[in-house]
């Protein structure tokens, strides 16, 4: 426990902070890997951590190299990856993004507004990229089916003019509110330079997946319910419910198929 920022709540706080890896696919979404992030106040005290049983070789990290960590743990396991998408306090990351490109993996993660980018030969930020945008740029789009309908919003796909290394390109993506053309969100993108900007909205859209097996897991398995003190019982109580979790979505989408073949007359799929 540490006084930190929370997303949860949206501000510091007295709380535990983990750092989540997911896989989403059209079918569903279910997680993979978690760390336990640590502040400085608790590594720099190596009797507190012996107290809770934290490993004595853990050392302070950024929750972006343990993001780091769990992709090339997925990436050794041979986990097919087609994209990695974040939100923006990984897509922030100079970094970051670079470490992706490195490894030639394809991104969409969300950066803030102050992000600079170079466009038509000029750089500046995204926020003024967007404010100079004529009406006819931006397009009515959905990016995916929540609990409370489909995610439309007004979006607008340019084409970056940064150096890529041959048939890459980069992208930076504008996503409008239908109602309030001040809210506005923007994602850059990495990857094959012939993808679709169809296919781009679609692996933006994507993410919410994430949000979505967050709430899932909170509400049904109990992932946001424990009190535990020590660095195994995290460990433990976490993963135990990320399990949980993962075998629901997997009853579910067998569920649905069952009940795709009955509609259609044939026999229930193995």
């Amino acid at each position: 426990m540490a006084r930190q920022y929370t997303g949860t709540v949206g501000e510091t706080a007295n709380c535990q902070v983990g750092v989540f890896l997911a896989y989403a696919s059209r079918k569903g979404a279910a997680f993979l890997d978690r760390a336990l992030s640590l502040p400085r106040s608790w590594t720099d005290d190596p009797d507190r951590c012996q107290a809770a049983g934290v490993p004595t070789d853990v050392r302070f990290v950024t929750k972006i190299v343990l993001a780091r960590r769990m992709l090339e743990r997925a990436f050794a396991a041979a986990v097919p990856a087609g994209w990695v998408v974040a939100d923006c306090f990984y897509g922030r990351s100079h970094a970051f993004r670079r470490w992706l490109e490195a490894r030639e993996q394809p991104y969409v993660l969300q950066v803030p507004k102050t992000n600079t980018v170079w466009y038509e030969g000029c750089r500046q930020t995204a926020a003024q990229l967007g404010e100079q945008l004529p009406a006819a740029a931006w397009t009515r789009r959905s990016v995916g089916h929540g609990v409370q309908g489909d995610r439309c919003a007004l979006w607008a796909c340019l084409p970056l003019s940064d150096a890529c290394p041959e048939g890459k390109r980069r992208w930076l993506l504008l996503q409008q509110d239908l109602e309030d053309a001040s809210v506005r969100a923007c994602h850059l993108a990495y990857g094959p330079a012939d993808t679709p900007e169809a296919e781009l909205l679609r692996v933006c859209g994507s993410r919410w997946q994430i949000e979505e097996g967050f709430a899932q897991a909170k509400g049904e398995v109990g992932l946001d319910q424990y009190e535990v003190r020590t660095w195994t019982a995290w460990h433990r109580f976490v993963t135990l419910c990320l399990l949980a979790h993962a075998d629901l979505v997997v009853t579910r989408c067998a569920a649905n198929a069952e009940e795709h073949a009955a509609e259609k007359g044939g026999p229930a799929p193995i």
